[in-house]
């Protein structure tokens, strides 16, 4: 197999409760969550000897001890314990989403590594335990590993799939900051808030009204140590979008537009006015 090329999907959360604390300190969570068609992309060859490299417009912000390095070491520790052959590869990372954003892009990196590797190896399908192995990389792994339409909870390892969700247009913005989940959570208020709901699907219009009953639980805690969320979501309100949150921990915000001219013409808008920001309209993938 000459090369094998995955998509590391941004994924947004269209809603996000904290419902409580596991006495280990992992929170407890809900989550509503789209992959987009927007993400990173990481390529896998045969190589000689195991390499590493990067390319794209985020490169620079990624430490070399990155999460899809991790799933790579893991992965091969773990096909090789089980009696398979892990012979070296070079992998590329083309990093075009915004590192720390709320996005998923590391966790998202590293269930594309997992992902491509076990092809690139002819793996056993699934292979023991890979799901175990991509929960210890992070508690946004295992929805990474899937990519489409779901609702995790647990601390994000029970996953349930929404196969009749639509696909949707979206506006995604990063200011170009970057915080720290740990802080986030840490500023959290309450940590037993209600549980989730996952609205029924309909129209874009319909579904942002359903979705506007429900809460991202980490938006607040993110613009008191970054008040310039709040700014960004006033930005894309303006544009006229349906529905305006933050994502994940942050600093990422997203809008929802009834089509994709509409969320093209919201991001031309946002880049006129805010050039430095990172702006893409994108569709996500359906169920």
């Amino acid at each position: 197999m000459a090369e094998i090329v995955e998509t590391a999907r941004a994924k947004i959360n269209l809603a996000l409760h904290v419902t409580g604390q596991r006495d280990d300190g992992y929170h407890l969570i809900e989550s509503l969550a789209v992959f987009a068609d927007t993400g990173d992309r990481l390529t896998f060859r045969p190589a000689s000897e195991a390499c590493f490299t990067l390319s794209g417009p985020f490169a620079g912000n990624l430490s070399a001890d990155n999460l899809a390095l991790r799933a790579r070491d893991a992965l091969q520790q773990a096909a090789r314990s089980s009696g398979h052959a892990t012979p070296p590869v070079a992998i590329h990372l083309e990093k075009n989403l915004p590192v720390a954003a709320g996005l998923g892009g590391g966790s998202a990196d590293a269930a594309a590594c997992l992902r491509g590797l076990s092809r690139l190896w002819d793996l056993p399908r699934p292979l023991p335990d890979l799901d175990g192995i991509a929960l210890k990389l992070g508690a946004d792994v295992p929805m990474c590993m899937v990519s489409r339409p779901l609702v995790a909870s647990g601390i994000g390892e029970k996953i349930t799939r929404l196969n009749a969700f639509p696909p949707l247009a979206l506006v995604l913005v990063n200011p170009g900051i970057a915080v720290s989940t740990p802080e986030v959570f840490g500023r959290l208020a309450n940590k037993q808030n209600p549980s989730m709901r996952a609205p029924r699907v309909g129209t874009a219009a319909a579904l942002a009204e359903a979705l506007g009953s429900l809460r991202n639980d980490l938006q607040a805690p993110a613009e008191s140590i970054a008040p310039l969320i709040a700014d960004v979501r006033k930005a894309i309100s303006a544009t006229g979008a349906l529905l305006t949150r933050m994502s994940g921990s942050g600093a990422s915000c997203f809008g929802l537009y009834p089509d994709m001219e509409k969320a093209k013409e919201a991001a031309d808008s946002l880049r006129a006015t805010h050039s430095t920001w990172y702006v893409c309209a994108t569709m996500t993938g359906p169920g």
